[in-house]
């Protein structure tokens, strides 16, 4: 198993997860708003390979507390923020059970700390708000999110496990990174 940053040459295999697993509930947002979401914080979305093959992936931006993406159109700022919002973390079909999430979500968790954010949020759709709390997140019913993400959509969020509180947010807008950076682990 490896975990590296998202390259050029995962977009059909990550726009192809995406569709399978979110297509049937009318929530696949297709490869330009995705790629969009990964434009805004490449330093923080991740595939996942296992043997040969894109196994999963990750996408994760900072985003405003209370905040998420709009489903239906592509991100366009970037948001100063110690809220690091996990857009969407998929694992392919026949690979789940396999602790390959709890991995991902892992390395994730990590990056977040070393990057100096706070917390993360996301939004849980089709009831894996199970999932997420059985990972430290906490629902937060008082915010409800907009129809598109699904009638069983779940905003939850928890504190970065082991972040300082006030700790310099070393996110950087630009999508440009040298061969180097995108090797993750």
């Amino acid at each position: 198993m490896r975990i590296r940053h998202i390259a050029d040459r995962d977009w059909d295999a990550v726009v192809a997860l995406e569709a399978g697993v979110y297509s049937d509930d009318g929530l696949s947002e297709g490869r330009a708003a995705l790629k969009s979401r990964a434009d805004a914080s490449p330093g923080t979305c991740f595939v996942l390979e296992h043997g040969y093959r894109t196994a999963g992936y990750l996408l994760s931006l900072p985003y405003p507390t209370f905040r998420y993406p709009d489903l239906g159109r592509m991100e366009d700022t970037v948001f100063p923020s110690r809220n690091l919002h996990l857009h969407d973390l998929v694992i392919a079909e026949e690979l789940r059970g396999r602790g390959l999430a709890k991995a991902l979500l892992h390395h994730f968790t990590g990056t977040a700390r070393s990057q100096g954010y706070e917390e993360i949020s996301l939004v849980a759709v089709s009831g894996s708000d199970t999932f997420w709390a059985a990972n430290g997140y906490r629902a937060h019913r008082e915010v409800a999110p907009p129809s598109g993400y699904g009638p069983d959509a779940v905003y939850m969020s928890r504190p970065v496990p082991g972040a300082r509180a006030g700790s310099k947010n070393l996110v950087r807008a630009s999508s440009h990174r040298t061969p180097m950076e995108d090797e993750v682990g």
